[in-house]
């Protein structure tokens, strides 16, 4: 288990920003069971963990030099609107004795035929599905190989999806959570010479004018029929 260092934390507020500036990245500790406290923790250290175990991997949380420990799960992140860097960090703490949800993404793997042999396109319907587990059995990401998909029409279910005992999924499970897809027709029509594509385009727009003629032509006689009718 991966552990993480932090220190109590007075700066509060807009003070924050100075922190950030020093490589201090503001956090806050909360629970069920635990008081809520403020925290600062290294940003490069913090990195280097939430790259390792994501948001559904309980890590140990040590305050003040192991003086206090924690299991706790990266829980949420603050990013700065314009530069997507991590400003705030709120850090979970779980009870281990009752079921949480959690985001896991899913990473599919290896190589499908129908990609390679067949030119095909991989479609990704889904990218992460939310779990309920207890927290220390959470997966960090599920892990789905592909090399099945061997035609156009084959397509992985969330059913298909291979989970330790005690976790569950809550999604539909013939829900698609990817498929080959055929090379697109958008290709061939891309490859068409500009003169042809006009040419279609005129020819719609003929169409429809020819159409709008008619109904002009159309319309005098309906209304010299009703004044006909007025006339006896």
């Amino acid at each position: 288990m991966l552990s993480l260092s932090a220190k109590i934390r007075k700066t509060q507020g807009r003070k924050t920003k100075a922190l950030r500036i020093k490589g201090v990245l503001p956090a806050v500790l909360y629970g069920p069971e635990i008081k809520t406290a403020s925290l600062e923790v290294d940003a490069k250290e913090f990195q280097k963990v939430y790259q390792e175990t994501g948001e559904s991997t309980l890590i140990s949380l040590e305050i003040e030099s192991g003086k206090k420990k924690y299991l706790v799960l990266i829980h949420d992140l603050k990013r700065d609107p314009l530069t997507s860097e991590v400003i705030h960090v709120d850090l979970y703490q779980p009870s281990l004795e009752k079921e949480i949800e959690a985001h896991v993404p899913i990473i599919l793997e290896g190589e499908s035929p129908a990609i390679k042999n067949l030119g095909g396109t991989l479609i990704k319907n889904i990218g992460e599905v939310v779990v309920k587990a207890l927290p220390q059995n959470l997966p960090k990401e599920i892990k789905v190989n592909i090399s099945g998909l061997a035609t156009f029409g084959n397509h992985l279910l969330i059913k298909d999806l291979k989970l330790a005992e005690g976790i569950k999924i809550l999604k539909e499970p013939d829900e698609i959570v990817a498929s080959i897809a055929q090379p697109e027709k958008v290709e061939e029509e891309l490859e068409k010479p500009i003169e042809e594509k006009v040419e279609e385009v005129e020819k719609v727009e003929k169409e429809k004018k020819e159409e709008a003629e008619e109904v002009e032509e159309e319309k005098p006689t309906e209304t010299a029929g009703k004044e006909e009718k007025k006339g006896k």
